[in-house]
């Protein structure tokens, strides 16, 4: 028997979209937030729109805009994007995901959600700390306090790599659907993106690797 209603934190991306697939098939009602929080560009908030429709999930979009001022990085600057050893890249954006689940806590209770469906990985997470799978469990103690509820916070990707990523959207039957549709590049581009981004980069090392442990060498 299915759960009964989940609230899935969605950006248009690679993991989110899964996500969002996998929330489909596991709980009987799905809805979607997305977060305006002054992105390096609005096409994602634009293909995060359009998939929902798509998919046939309500998709609520919140102005996070003063997470901009509170918290700059190469991901709301148009600025360079950069990845020293030992350091957190510049695209990191301090506390981003603690006020997303926080907010998207508030809207689940809202909308009568007691699941919270979030992409964040600790195996591909760039060293991001609010990625770790700690961070998520200490999160959804210290929420439930606040509420004085049982939400549950899934994290459906926590120990896959990109790789597994692409392979699980292909045992749902919608690896294409991800591949095309879905928004990851830093640089605005959907699909394979630009090629050069260290998201795109990422993004096309592991769908390589599945395609060809799958095909035994299928080309991209």
């Amino acid at each position: 028997m299915k759960n009964e209603k989940a609230l899935v934190v969605f950006s248009g991306g690679q993991d989110s979209t899964t996500c969002l697939i996998w929330a489909k098939k596991e709980f009987k009602e799905v809805e979607a937030v997305t977060f305006n929080y002054g992105q390096r560009h609005s096409e994602e908030l634009v293909c995060a729109s359009e998939i929902a429709n798509e998919l046939e999930v309500p998709h609520h979009v919140l102005d996070m805009s003063l997470l901009n001022q509170l918290a700059p990085s190469a991901l709301t600057r148009n600025e360079e994007i950069t990845e020293k050893e030992g350091e957190l890249p510049s695209t990191f954006v301090p506390g981003r995901n603690l006020l997303f689940l926080s907010f998207a806590g508030v809207l689940a209770k809202n909308i009568g959600a007691m699941h919270i469906v979030t992409g964040v990985c600790e195996t591909d997470f760039s060293g991001y700390p609010d990625c770790r799978d700690m961070f998520v469990k200490s999160f959804n103690v210290t929420f439930n306090l606040a509420m004085d509820e049982g939400y549950v916070v899934h994290t459906p990707l926590m120990w896959l790599d990109k790789e597994a990523t692409w392979k699980w959207a292909d045992e749902m039957g919608m690896l294409q659907y991800v591949r095309e549709k879905t928004l990851t590049c830093y640089n605005g581009i959907r699909g394979d993106g630009c090629g050069t981004c260290p998201s795109c980069k990422l993004r096309s090392k592991g769908l390589t690797a599945y395609l060809s442990s799958k095909d035994g060498g299928a080309k991209l």
